[in-house]
């Protein structure tokens, strides 16, 4: 048997290589036109730890190849630590593969990053989930994946245990592949067990040239080949006998395989040592699988010759099979996986006794020297040697084994410092390669069914690091966006997987998006003056923010048209390429003198005349289901008329035409977007009306070259913008400057020429074509000043008349221009002394052609602007001063790269309302709306999705809530491009284009996945996390309400109170908003009997309040002990018992007395006895009755916000880089002296609980697949909640503080950390002084990653910038967004973080601005959200959660800000002089939730909870006007004071706080002072 085997082999490699001998070079290398088979298979690949990065994330375990590159084994020290940041970027992986158009991503696994020690004990279910995602969202978008179980990246934990050389390896790979086939096989159906194998044993145990770096070429490499190849017998066993029936998938393995061709043929000795070279290489893996289940006798042969010669010395030693493991390994796979790259020349040597495969084999390698080269020196292009390395695969391997052959890998890297996008020579290699895969089975008949290429983009190559480059898209390393650019090649490779080879495909069928929408319209009457589309301002000027910006979950209809658009000029370059004429607008940007940035222009643009494949692939990745162009007039006439056809111009659009509808994507056609032929122009362009017949003809000739495929035109875009822009500002060609008249007559014209082209096409295409045909208007949405006004109403209603409705009304009314119109420009005409008006007048003819003469509305939208009545100047005269008012920018707004488009989504929601009311509610295509950003905003394009994800949910409103029948959306723009008078210093781009580079590459921004992501999902679908959770909290949870004594108590000098730290600061001129103190604030202190009322009805069974130091001990110290203050918090203590309600008492709510503060405060060791002592007192005095404390409130706000940015007492800002910590650690100290004394001294006869309370907000990356903003968030939380939670509940403070801060004071130059250092006695007396958590939380912010250079404070230390989704909706604080997810991220961040301690929520609320507003649905929502975010984390985390405490109980001095803001439930009076409390809507909501215990389930029927109880008549009051607030001795109003006060805080925080300050988060300055809440919990 092994005889015949031996024969059979070297008989087929003599016959391959004879079959091939007899060709000539030119008949070797004679490219084969043709195509694959049908149901060939595309594939590209990528290996784990090559491109994932995140080596350390989630859990993953350290593998060979991060040891390797973390002892410098790789070039220039690089790592694969973070490499293509895939880890997080799946969404972009996938993108990638969707515009390459192939059917097969080919990936690895991770075996660390599921099992990090290799075995399933270890399992990271994070890890198995990654997997999960990759898997899933690759088979959304119609992509099968192909798995490889093992792609040289060993645990290191396996690995200590001796890697692939143990025997005890095959039964952790046979485990690690069951866990696979078992987690993931119902979804992947093919396969690898391993990649290159030989590579592994030869560079990794051999040479040591790879991980793990084993030098043993006699002993390892031989036994890690036994072992992989019993592993990959027993995985295939796995999957044979437990998987295969019902997962009904393949197994197969991919074995690397050089070919080798005879240096010189005619000697036999040449011959033979390329047939050994080829045991060695691939039969010593293949031959075991595919042949008899043992090594090829030639290879076991010649190492016994070799032994024989060497003696004593052991060159090699191949270990033996049984029999059992033979018939075990034999027939092990469905498919032979192929990876090649070149071709050697093998001559017969002497090998000597030197290990190794040469020197065993006895051969040598050579290369020609005529061969190209590649990057690497293992690499050079030899395509011919794959059509015969296939035949002999096929011959020698595969005749026992009927199993088909899938090229698993095939590339050729190229230099990173070349040129890195035209990869001609990859271009070069791919088409040889392929075509040769191409002969080989349709010349020669080999079974080949996939091929793939490596890779899909630039990654870590092993030892070379990034130095070379196999991707067909490349990866710019040195940007932490990681950005992908496809290179030449991916569009090459892209072209042959659609055409399936070198042979043109046919063209999909024609999509057809107009018949089932079409319905023609009756005429409407004239719009009045002002028009009845003034309800738009009465149903919605009047929202309140909440309103407004409350933020609508739900989907598009299924047939809704998602796009994105662009324009001939902007984008297609080639201005004199191909016989184009020359357009207005070549003219215009060509002049000497332009006036555009840089002296930009169009010539080249996005070079799409040239780069159509690029464009494709843009449109098939975003997986849109239109793209709206515009057809460049000039290039398909370059004189603007039929006479001067040309063709080329033709084929161009004819091609794009048929590649859209190829892809499924549906043309919508621009017939004029403003490039009108300049030969036109030198006619009188649109001023003459001759253009009416002459656009005709253009369109004639349009509809009837392309209408059989496009069926949605549009004949102008923006008739407004070529009117006004073009002939009245002169702004835009033909840069005609006559304001008066000018645009009236243009506009007139347009009008004309549009209808004659509808109805052109009405009678002789429509027939036979059905399609639609409209016309882009565009509008600005206006509100009104003061909506109250009706004369600014009408001044809205006129703007409006004006800009949409000048061509909207005609079209879609009744032929006619709007009286508004007609009234103003006639009036105005007539006091100008002119006999009749400036606006032209239909004839009745003309009336009757326009009016109907659209299929649709199209409306472009970008902004919003305020409108108000003003009387303007007679002359000159104007379209302009015609209308009467004057605009100005909306003031809840965000900027963007335009000044006068700013981004203000509420206002698309209210245009399509107009529209809907004042033209009969037609169907909607939004055809234009986006965004401008700057330059330097590339990929990283946080605005744009903000602007996109506001912007297309108002959208959504207007269609879900307000019945606008939109029936499309097109995203501007397709790509960055040549954007008019701004040229490319804006991009308004989903693509990033590079325009310094000739190939003008197209880079996917962020804003192009999530653009993809809400046309999959038609919309905004309600996220499992905003979902409401029915339930209960357990059984005695802890219902509070918080307050704190400086904030409601006043009494500030009554019955012997000392001062405070915030008496002082309250009364130092421009520190607290409107000069409020808290010298009465809610004077709680004479209040107790109502405040006990308040919580009684509240229904709530704890109450959370401070106590005063300085009303207890005047000067800090136990030298004196205030009676009568002690005696307050007594009655108070006794009023809640009698109510039933439990006191949580917190020791230190910020009110330092002042005398501790003159002596050095939170600053001076001595504080921490000082606290002790005073804690002793209180505990001595009150602890019979208070059985829950807390020790300190939000210490973080104590030590940064009062002792670094200074905006609270003590107001210390010129220190930030040390005393904050030197603060926060006497703070801990403090704590650990409380919770010890309490423990020791009181417990026992007490028997209460007592812990800290920790604020925190929580942290989400800015941009989510981006590592450097994750990992910026984890330092946002660590030095937040962890500055404080991690000594308590963890000991001392986290490794990240204390090495960030450490490594930052080295770099400066200091001796030390500004960090204060624990002894290990202080560690321990820390350490687990708690009983509970005590949690306060607000808000969720996003975090991104700033380098503050040798700024040397905590804002630099942690190194992250902060801010809030657009969506998030607001409060009356600057600092607090609504989202409620954070809540429970964070919960389960302490439970995970810190053992699952007890937590009880200590503070939680919402403040708002302004007039009282009793029915505060904004408070019912903030508390509904948060509180169910909270039982989410109870029922479902198993979060354990005893109590939850809403701030507050009544609106108070909110600190640095006053009483401006306002966080009660109930409503304090201050007009009245007793203060009376008013309960808000949110007094009743807050009960039920604490009556019901949490939410019951509605299916189950109605709860006795819900059931409100008999009350008296409640009190009412109207709503109160914020009085005018004396500022500097002016009476200013409430904004005109605030602006003044910020202004002045931030002029006096820049002259005393350190540089260090760059005013970072300066708005924290008013971060309140928040109560917690807490539970009483028996922890005995």
């Amino acid at each position: 048997m092994s005889k015949k085997a031996e024969t059979n082999t070297w008989s087929v490699y003599d016959k391959v290589r004879q079959k091939f001998s007899t060709q000539t070079p030119a008949e070797r290398d004679q490219f084969l036109p043709g195509s694959f088979p049908e149901g060939f298979q595309w594939a590209v690949s990528s290996t784990s730890f090559k491109v994932e990065g995140g080596w350390a994330e989630d859990g993953k375990g350290e593998t060979i190849w991060d040891r390797f590159g973390h002892q410098h084994h790789v070039f220039d020290n690089q790592t694969a630590d973070l490499a293509c940041d895939s880890y997080n970027k799946v969404d972009y992986d996938v993108y990638l593969l969707r515009g390459l158009n192939i059917n097969i991503y080919q990936f690895s696994i991770s075996w660390a990053r599921i099992f990090p020690s290799g075995l399933r004990e270890s399992l990271s279910e994070k890890g198995a989930l990654y997997y999960d995602k990759l898997i899933d969202t690759l088979l959304q978008s119609g992509i099968d994946p192909v798995v490889t179980l093992y792609h040289w990246d060993l645990p290191q934990a396996l690995q200590d245990k001796g890697g692939w050389e143990s025997p005890t390896i095959v039964g952790a790979f046979k485990d690690f592949a069951d866990y696979c086939f078992s987690r993931y096989g119902d979804r992947v159906k093919t396969w690898n067990t391993f990649s290159s194998p030989q590579v592994v044993s030869h560079s990794g145990y051999g040479t040591g040239e790879h991980a793990p770096g084993v030098k043993d070429p006699v002993v390892a490499s031989y036994q890690v080949t036994h072992n992989i190849l019993k592993s990959h017998a027993e995985a295939w066993h796995t999957y044979n006998d437990n998987y295969r029936k019902q997962q009904g998938g393949k197994v197969g393995i991919a074995l690397n395989a050089d070919w080798a061709e005879p240096l010189d043929s005619t000697t036999t000795g040449s011959v033979e040592a390329a047939n050994r070279y080829m045991d060695f290489m691939l039969g010593w893996f293949a031959h075991p699988i595919f042949v008899n289940g043992d090594y090829p006798d030639r290879l076991k042969t010649q190492i016994e010759l070799k032994k024989a010669e060497c003696q004593p010395t052991e060159v090699a030693r191949l270990p033996v099979f049984t029999d059992t493991e033979k018939q075990r390994i034999k027939g092990t796979a469905d498919f032979f996986g192929l990876n090649h790259y070149t071709t050697r020349l093998v001559n017969d040597s002497t090998g000597g006794c030197h290990p190794g495969p040469h020197g065993v084999g006895d051969f040598q390698t050579h290369v020609d020297p005529d061969w190209p080269t590649t990057d690497s020196d293992m690499i050079h292009s030899v395509p011919w040697g794959l059509r015969r390395l296939l035949k002999y695969v096929s011959d020698a391997f595969l005749s026992v084994t009927k199993v088909p052959i899938y090229i698993t890998g095939n590339g050729m890297p190229i230099d990173s410092s070349g040129d890195s996008l035209n990869d001609t020579e990859r271009i070069d290699f791919l088409k040889t390669y392929i075509n040769e895969a191409m002969k080989a089975i349709n010349l020669d008949r080999v079974d080949v069914q996939m091929y793939t290429v490596q890779s899909l983009m630039d990654g870590f190559e092993g030892p070379k690091g990034y130095s070379e480059r196999f991707g067909l898209h490349h990866v710019n390393f040195e940007d932490m966006n990681r950005p992908r650019t496809p290179k030449a090649s991916a569009y090459y490779y892209s072209h042959i997987a659609q055409m399936n080879g070198f042979e043109n495909v046919q063209a999909r069928p024609v999509l057809d998006i107009a018949r089932s929408v079409l319905q023609k319209r009756q005429g409407l009457a004239a719009s009045e003056v002002p028009s009845r589309s003034k309800v738009v301002w009465e149903q919605f000027s009047h929202q309140t923010k909440f309103q407004r910006k409350f933020y609508h979950y739900g989907t598009f209809p299924e047939d809704f048209l998602w796009g994105v658009s662009s324009s001939a000029y902007q984008i297609e370059g080639a201005w004199n390429m191909d016989g184009k004429g020359k357009s207005v607008w070549d003219t215009f940007t060509q002049k000497p003198d332009s006036t555009i940035p840089n002296k930009d222009n169009g010539n080249v643009a996005c070079d799409s005349y040239n780069r159509m494949e690029e464009d494709l692939y843009m449109l098939r990745a975003l997986k849109v289901k239109s793209y709206r162009f515009s057809l460049s007039w000039s290039r398909i006439f370059p004189d603007g008329n039929i006479t001067s056809l040309n063709t080329k111009g033709v084929e161009y659009y004819n091609s794009l035409i048929n590649g859209l509808l190829a892809n499924n994507i549906a043309p919508i056609v621009t017939l004029y977007h403003w490039d009108l032929p300049q030969a036109l122009q030198d006619l009188g362009g649109w001023n003459d009306v001759d253009m009416i017949n002459t656009f005709n003809d253009f369109c004639d000739y349009c509809f009837s070259t392309f209408g059989d495929r496009v069926k949605f035109w549009i004949t102008f875009n923006q008739p407004h913008t070529i009117a006004w822009s073009g002939y009245g500002l002169g702004q835009i060609p033909p840069n005609v400057e006559e304001p008066d008249q000018a645009p009236y007559n243009i506009a007139h014209n347009l009008l004309r020429a549009h209808a004659k082209v509808y109805h052109m096409y009405d009678v002789k295409y429509r027939p036979t074509q059905g399609g639609l045909v409209s016309i882009s208007l565009n509008a600005d949405w206006v509100e009104p000043k003061d909506p109250n006004t009706p004369r600014e109403v009408v001044a809205a209603d006129r703007a409006l008349q004006f800009q949409l409705g000048w061509f909207a009304h005609p079209i879609f009314k009744n032929g006619d221009y709007p009286d508004a119109m007609k009234w103003q420009v006639g009036n105005k005409s007539e006091l100008q002394g002119l006999e009749q008006s400036r606006l032209p007048i239909f004839t009745d003819e003309e009336k009757a052609s326009i009016q109907g003469s659209a299929d649709c509305f199209c409306i472009n939208a970008y902004t919003t602007k305020v409108v108000r009545h003003e009387t303007t100047r007679l002359t000159p005269p104007s379209y302009e001063t015609d209308q009467d008012l004057a605009k100005e920018e909306e003031e809840d707004s965000q900027p963007s790269a335009l000044k006068d488009q700013r981004a203000v989504a509420f206002g698309l929601r209210r245009l399509l309302n107009w529209i809907k009311e004042e033209y009969g509610n037609p169907l909607v295509y939004i055809t234009e709306n986006g965004v401008a950003t700057d330059p330097d905003t590339t990929v990283d394009d946080t605005d744009r999705v903000f602007f996109y994800k506001t912007y297309i949910d108002e959208a959504l409103k207007a269609h879900n809530l307000d019945g606008v029948n939109v029936k499309g959306y097109m995203a501007t723009s397709l790509m960055d491009s040549f954007e008019w008078l701004n040229g490319y210093n804006v991009g308004f781009g989903l693509h990033h284009v590079d325009f310094t580079h000739l190939l003008r590459p197209r880079t996917p921004k962020r804003s192009a996945h999530y653009y993809y992501q809400i046309i999959q999902d038609n919309g905004f679908p309600l996220p499992e996390e905003e979902k409401m959770i029915y339930g209960h909290f357990g059984e005695n949870f802890a219902w509070s309400t918080a307050t704190a004594s400086y904030q409601i108590e006043g009494g500030w000098r009554s019955e012997g109170k000392g001062l405070s730290i915030w008496d002082q600061y309250a009364h130092t001129p421009l520190r607290v908003w409107d000069s409020d103190t808290g010298d009465i604030a809610c004077d709680s202190f004479n209040k107790i009997e109502e405040d006990v009322d308040m919580l009684k009805r509240l229904k709530v069974n704890h109450y959370r309040f401070s106590i005063s130091w300085p009303r207890v001990m005047p000067d800090g110290t136990n030298r004196f002990i205030n009676k009568p203050g002690l005696d307050y918090y007594h009655r108070l203590v006794d009023a809640l018992r009698a109510a039933n309600i439990k006191p949580q008492m917190t020791l230190y709510h910020w009110d330092l007395p002042q005398a501790l503060q003159d002596q050095g405060g939170w600053e001076n060791d001595t504080i921490v006895d000082r606290f002790r002592e005073y804690a002793d007192v209180v505990f001595e005095s009150l602890g019979d009755k208070v059985k829950f404390w807390i020790t300190i409130n939000e210490p973080y706000n104590v030590a940064n916000i009062g002792h670094g940015y200074g905006t609270a007492a003590p107001g210390i800002s010129f220190r930030p880089g040390t005393l904050p910590y030197i603060v926060g650690h006497n703070l801990l100290k403090a704590h650990a002296e409380a919770w010890h004394l309490y423990n020791d001294k009181y417990r026992a006869k007490q028997g209460g609980i007592i812990s800290i309370t920790i604020n925190s907000d929580w942290a989400e990356p800015r941009n989510p697949y981006k590592q450097e903003d994750i990992d910026a968030a984890r330092r946002v939380v660590q030095f937040y909640i962890g500055w404080f939670a991690h000594p308590v509940y963890n000991g001392d403070y986290s490794d990240v503080m204390k090495t960030i801060i450490a490594e930052r004071s080295m770099a400066a130059g200091l001796p030390k950390s500004r960090l204060p250092e624990f002894t290990p006695e202080e560690v321990t007396r820390i350490k687990g002084t708690y009983d509970y958590f005590g949690f306060n939380h607000y808000t969720t912010v996003l975090a991104f990653k700033v380098d503050y250079k040798n700024l040397q404070h905590y804002d630099a230390d942690r190194g992250a910038g902060t801010i809030a989704d657009r969506t998030w909706l607001d409060s009356g604080s600057s600092w607090l967004k609504v989202t409620p997810p954070g809540f429970r991220k964070i919960l389960n961040f302490i439970k995970e973080e810190y053992g699952n301690p007890p937590i009880i929520i200590t503070e939680n609320g919402i403040s708002e601005r302004g007039p009282v507003v009793f029915n505060d649905t904004h408070r019912i929502h903030f508390y509904e959200s948060y509180i169910n975010q909270a039982l989410k984390a109870y029922l479902i985390d198993r979060v354990d959660i005893r109590g939850y405490t809403a701030w507050s109980l009544m609106d108070n001095l909110e600190w640095a800000t006053g009483f401006e803001e306002k966080f009660g439930l109930y409503y304090v009076n201050r007009s009245d002089a007793t203060l009376p409390r008013v309960p808000k809507e949110s007094v009743k909501r807050y009960g039920t939730i604490i009556s019901c215990n949490g939410f019951p389930d509605p299916a189950q029927g109605h709860h006795p909870c819900l059931t409100p109880e008999p009350e008296g008549t409640p009190t009412t009051l109207p709503p109160v006007e914020i009085p005018s607030v004396v500022f500097l001795g002016m009476d200013l109003a409430v904004s005109d004071a605030q602006v003044a006060l910020n202004a002045l805080f931030s002029l006096t925080i820049i002259a005393t706080a350190a540089a260090a300050l760059l005013g970072f988060q300066c708005h924290r300055a008013s971060k309140r002072t928040k109560h917690l809440s807490s539970e009483n919990l028996q922890m005995q």
